[in-house]
């Protein structure tokens, strides 16, 4: 084929291109078999072969290509369609002509390839990619890849807790198996100045996860059609098109096998043995095994949950003392003994709770409820409260050290600076041309300012409607509770009902309508999770971020601020709005016009909150450890049963690792996602549930482990990726940190029944003798509740049925702070009123400044960096500056020595020698500034 009908060829698929977007024609006439492109057309007129065929070499281990020199970066997978008969094959055409051009774009970029068919499945082809040592050499310098110099000199400084070593050696990962890395001082690569790496040996320099990383960003960027000025490429595409399978690294053995080629390092068995399996639970992490294998980006997830675990650990053990202070003294507690008593909560009749079918009830009722109110509303609530405060700020504290301790360890200092590249997705739309405000070059963008805004305020307005979706299942949910409630109260108290007598003391319309309400909102917030996670990247792939991790910021923020308000919106509700706006029996609130608000139990809403937490974050926990781990495990079960006809036959490991679950686009996002959600119940609504760290703790032991099998025994091996640290979640995290410390004081001061409590006995108190300067808790009960003439109710409100023993009375009483009737101010609020309302501004104002007073000297307190860290960098920057750029200097001084001709006259200036010398000295200074 000439190049005159090679181009006419070209101009032919255009046009038919075009016309098949534009629905003029089918797509399936576009790619005719007489038209598909030969390599010719790809390579710029040279022939390029297509991929080495070759057959499996019966080595199931082995990492090689067949002739066991060239390692195994990458491997691609492809269903043959020549193996297939379907009616549309020119679809399938077009795929096999842009999985031929990749490949060929590959070999072009020096990458080479081997083909071999599947085992047990001949549609199946495996394309092994192995990149040359130039090509290393090559992608290490534009990826900026720090690479070792020379081993560090610094001495290392001896931990404090050494002499319990004998101990804790016990808890970390067996030193024979797993041993300490040697350290060095590393630099950025260049491949011009190699002599100054340390390399023992081509075939280790580059680690396999730093091998594997490269030949994705070579995947990732490599064309597979060109037409014209629109150049396509990617194998993400190409992936989402069906054109391959999968595209994944390989892992290096079985995880339950050592291999048996020789010279294997078995990583993935080490983690297996001393990180995954149920056995290792009480070890520490192998964090820098788990980075060396698959990548900083992991490794640095699984460090800050190992420590966020470990910092659990100490506010478990107050919150579970707080609860078991609780339980022991709710017994003795004054309130609940006064509830309970058949002469003073048996005498008190409370007001119906709500209109016509709801009547009237005996504060007794409820003795159960508020013993178990009394385990968390305590005074060593309010001590586990600022707790939580404090605790909250050490842990960002020591994380931050923590973290700039492995940014150092892990050579990702100044990753963002100098490595991150644009997003393949980013690069293909770059299609406007603008001026660079630093370089002032032009240079390629994929929108315009008003597009860009556009974009931005598109996303923003579908974030809010989905906020104010969530807001109208929250209203839903409430009408629900009211109606419920309505329901419940008119059964639960009626006469006639016999049958529910025995559960009357433990099952209350309150108690019953909560419980079901949590449920309903732990379906919804899932439902809702669902739709808005597609909603939400759909909008973050048209804002089109420019690299991955400005896409991930923003897909994190849009996540977040929705789960937000998904799973706290009813927490907060019941928080801060349920019982506070309902009136009274005469004059009550109603919602819509219709539903009677909700009032609290008499001891208060706190119990509410607690059972709410427990549902929402027991019932997290259960569905996230199904789709993390039963799904997975299922799906691949089914494989192996439904290719255990082929059993018998051996796989070779890229096989193998293809029958694995593939990890998902957004890796670790989920389970940032799940742990920062159980970050803000463990610090925004600790004050009403002490036990939330415990839960937590117990969570995350089970979560760290959970996560290592999964990835190690379930899922493909992960493209490692470099992080410098935990992204957006980062500032997230502080920002819940400071909502946590007033929504605590809130909780206390309006939800619990704490501040009402001191101000009764500060303030109206009597001791037996009528003595205000003996105070007393005694009477506290009777003081919250005001009276009301049963006489004044509205038609609207008058229960229909009253019991037997009502019948002689004329008053009832309900929750509130009320002048009796009778009185000059009947039913206004009273002095007690003020003064709790007064008391609760003034404990918010004084424990939020106390606090944040507190969390600021800690952050001013504890540096971000250590000082050994600090040092080492300092000494790795100077060995840079000194091995690395000296070079430079050579090259300099080189340049400015002077022609034969000339050195006679120079050796005869006496000056000479001090300029050229003074001139070095120049250029030496220069270049270590």
């Amino acid at each position: 084929m000439s190049d005159n009908d090679m181009l006419e060829m070209d101009d032919t698929l255009d046009f038919l291109e075009e016309e098949a977007e534009l629905g003029m024609i089918d797509e399936d006439m576009v790619y005719p078999q007489e038209f598909l492109p030969t390599y010719e057309t790809i390579k710029e007129g040279s022939v390029v072969t297509k991929a080495e065929q070759a057959e499996f070499n019966q080595k199931p281990d082995s990492l090689f290509f067949n002739d066991g020199v060239r390692r195994i970066d990458f491997v691609l997978v492809y269903e043959d369609e020549d193996k297939k008969d379907f009616e549309k094959r020119h679809a399938f055409q077009r795929k096999k002509r842009r999985r031929e051009y990749l490949e060929a774009s590959l070999m072009k970029m020096g990458m080479e390839l081997e083909a071999t068919k599947s085992v047990i499945d001949e549609k199946l082809m495996f394309v092994k990619v192995h990149m040359p040592w130039d090509v290393l050499c090559t992608y290490a310098e534009v990826l900026h890849i720090k690479l070792p110099i020379q081993p560090n000199d610094l001495a290392s400084r001896l931990s404090p807790w050494r002499f319990l070593s004998c101990i804790t050696k016990h808890f970390y990962p067996s030193e024979d198996k797993i041993g300490a890395e040697a350290e060095f001082f590393t630099a950025p690569f260049e491949k011009d100045r190699l002599q100054y790496f340390h390399v023992k040996s081509q075939d280790n320099f580059f680690t396999p996860s730093m091998r594997s990383r490269m030949a994705y960003y070579i995947l990732s960027r490599a064309p597979y059609e060109v037409r014209g000025n629109i150049k396509k490429f990617g194998i993400t595409k190409l992936l989402d098109s069906g054109v391959y399978k999968a595209a994944y690294p390989l892992h290096d053995c079985r995880f339950n096998g050592k291999s048996k080629e020789q010279g294997y390092p078995n990583e993935r068995l080490l983690l297996y043995e001393e990180w995954a399996h149920p056995k290792s639970f009480y070890k520490m992490q192998p964090l820098d095994l788990i980075r060396k294998y698959y990548g900083e980006k992991i490794g640095i997830y699984f460090a800050w949950l190992g420590f966020y675990t470990m910092m659990l650990a100490l506010a478990a053990v107050v919150g579970l003392s707080c609860f078991i202070y609780g339980y022991r003294t709710q017994e003795t507690s004054t309130w609940s003994k006064e509830v309970c008593d058949p002469e003073i909560g048996g005498a008190i009749v409370m007001c119906p709770q709500c209109d016509r079918e709801c009547t009237y009830w005996r504060l007794n009722s409820t003795c159960e409820s508020s013993k178990k109110l009394c385990i968390f509303d305590n005074f060593s609530t309010l001590v586990f409260a600022v707790f939580m405060s404090v605790w909250v700020t050490l842990f960002l504290e020591f994380w931050k050290r923590y973290q700039a301790q492995l940014e150092y360890e892990w050579d990702t200092v100044e990753f963002l600076e100098q490595e991150e590249q644009p997003r393949p997705e980013y690069e293909a739309k770059c299609v406007h041309e603008r001026i660079n405000p630093i370089t002032k070059t032009k240079e390629r963008v994929p929108y315009t300012a008003c597009g860009r805004c556009v974009r931005v305020s598109l996303g923003i307005g579908t974030v809010l409607f989905w906020i104010l979706l969530i807001l109208a299942s929250v209203v839903a949910i409430i009408v629900y509770r009211l109606a419920v409630f309505f329901a419940f109260s008119a059964k639960l108290r009626a006469q006639d009902l016999k049958e529910l007598e025995p559960f009357k003391e433990y099952v209350t319309p309150q108690m019953a309508t909560s419980v079901t309400a949590s449920l309903i909102s732990f379906v919804v917030i899932m439902v809702l999770n669902i739709l808005y996670e597609r909603v939400a990247i759909w909008i973050t792939n048209f804002e089109l971020p420019r690299t991955k991790t400005e896409y991930e910021n923003s897909l994190t923020l849009k996540m977040f601020l929705f789960q937000f308000v998904n799973y706290y919106s009813s927490c907060f509700y019941i928080a801060f709005a349920k019982g506070k706006a309902v009136g009274y029996p005469k004059e009550p609130v109603y919602l819509l016009g219709r539903y009677r608000n909700e009032e609290c139990d008499p001891g208060g809403c706190l119990i509410e909150l607690t059972t709410q937490l427990t549902v929402i974050m027991g019932g997290k926990a259960i569905w996230n450890n199904i789709q993390e781990v039963l799904l997975p495990w299922v799906k691949n079960m089914i494989f192996r049963y439904c290719t255990r006809a082929g059993s018998e036959k051996v796989l070779p490991r890229w096989e193998q690792d293809y029958h694995l679950q593939p990890i998902g686009k957004l890796g670790l996002f989920y389970e940032y996602l799940e742990m920062v959600i159980q970050f803000g119940f463990v610090t925004l609504f600790v004050a009403s549930f002490p036990l939330a760290p415990v839960l937590a703790l117990v969570n995350n032991l089970f979560e760290i482990r959970v996560d290592a099998w999964k990835i190690t025994t379930q899922y493909r091996r992960i493209v490692p990726e470099k992080a410098q640290d935990i992204g957006a979640w980062q500032p997230i995290l502080q920002g819940v940190a400071i909502l946590a410390v007033a929504s605590n004081a809130m909780i206390i001061a309006f939800t619990s029944d704490m501040i009402p409590r001191l101000v009764y006995y500060w303030s109206f108190s009597m001791s037996p003798y009528g003595d205000h300067d003996h105070p007393t808790m005694s009477g506290y009960i009777n003081s919250t509740l005001s009276i009301f003439n049963v006489d004044d109710f509205s038609n609207a409100s008058r229960p229909i049925n009253t019991p037997y023993w009502f019948n002689n009375s004329t008053t009832c009483r309900y929750r509130d702070f009320r002048y009796p009737p009778g009185h000059d101010s009947e039913y206004q609020y009273s002095t007690q009123y003020w003064h709790v309302i007064a008391a609760k501004l003034a404990f918010i104002i004084v424990v939020e400044h106390i606090v944040y007073l507190t969390k600021f000297v800690l952050s001013y307190v504890i540096p971000d960096v250590p000082d050994a860290v600090k040092e080492q960098i300092k000494r790795e920057k100077y060995l840079t500056q000194v091995i690395i750029h000296e070079a430079s200097l050579k090259l300099v001084t080189k340049r400015l020595k002077p022609r034969p001709e000339e050195e006679e006259e120079t050796a005869k200036s006496p000056e000479s020698d001090e300029e050229n010398e003074g001139l070095e000295l120049d250029f030496m200074d220069r270049d270590r500034r």
